[in-house]
């Protein structure tokens, strides 16, 4: 997990998330790593690392800020901190990879962190569009054989964008990818070095940002079951959103200029024609 840009206070610094995957991993067995492990237990293992099925289920644990905490202080509070991530990643569909331990820890943490959650057939990065004013990346993420890494990148206006890579292990595999709605024809993901860019499409009702499959064909399907109402850019989306002030302040705004221009105004008159007024010319005797 790399943290690149941070607009905000709620968000967890690069700092902040390492030493909390340290402090986790560190506190966490590795079977992997046991050369007295069999053969078949090993290959069981390594397989629920490479697809996590329903892992992570759930909003994305970036903000939450009690499992990215800024200071620990005592080895009591790690051991709670050990336990709070265990107990969420179990909770959220990711049994198979606490059983794996450290590795599997690893794989969920980055999973939940933005909200990746692998289905039957696919992997879903499901954000929330409202928070993707951060920058960030996500590296080494399992799909089959392959690692994907995905990253939410802001262009020179400050609109957010995908941009997905793929490294490639022994024997590759072919992955496809379409934005949110999935109404263009999915894109097959390769290894090459500038990667992939995919815009910010928000659907109504909100489904996720991004679809990655191993299936041309479900991912091509998949357009004709997600029933949306309509597809808007992340900018339309924000636009709509938050409007603005209401009607009500504007109005409130104006009438108090108005009122205050009508007791000039009538001051100004009182003084110069009113009953009384200073003529604005003295004569001289």
């Amino acid at each position: 997990v790399e943290m690149r840009k941070i607009t905000d206070s709620h968000t967890p610094s690069s700092r902040t998330v390492n030493t909390t995957l340290y402090y986790i991993l560190s506190s966490t067995t590795a079977p992997l790593l046991d050369r007295r492990l069999s053969g078949e237990e090993r290959a069981r293992l390594e397989s629920s690392l490479n697809y996590a099925d329903h892992c992570f289920s759930g909003h994305a644990t970036m903000h939450a800020e009690n499992l990215w905490p800024e200071r620990v202080s005592s080895a009591a509070q790690i051991l709670q901190l050990v336990t709070l991530w265990t107990l969420t990643l179990q909770k959220r569909g990711c049994k198979a990879l606490v059983a794996a331990g450290a590795h599997g820890a690893m794989q969920g943490m980055a999973l939940s962190f933005g909200g990746l959650q692998f289905t039957e057939n696919h992997l879903q990065f499901q954000a929330d569009p409202d928070v993707l004013h951060n920058s960030y990346a996500l590296r080494g993420i399992h799909y089959n054989q392959d690692l994907i890494n995905l990253a939410v990148l802001l262009d020179a206006e400050g609109k957010p964008f995908l941009h997905v890579s793929v490294k490639p292990q022994e024997k590759p595999v072919k992955l496809y990818a379409c934005e949110a709605g999935c109404l263009n024809e999915p894109v097959e993901l390769t290894s090459e070095v500038k990667g992939h860019t995919f815009p910010v499409m928000v659907t109504q009702p909100i489904t996720p940002l991004l679809y990655i499959s191993t299936d041309l064909r479900h991912l091509q399907d998949l357009r004709h079951t997600l029933h949306l109402k309509a597809i808007l850019a992340h900018e339309e989306h924000m636009a709509n959103r938050y409007p603005g002030l209401p009607f009500l302040f504007w109005f409130s705004v104006a009438s108090l200029i108005t009122l205050f221009h009508l007791f000039l105004f009538k001051l100004i008159y009182n003084e110069y024609c009113g009953p009384g007024a200073k003529p604005l010319f003295r004569s001289k005797v």
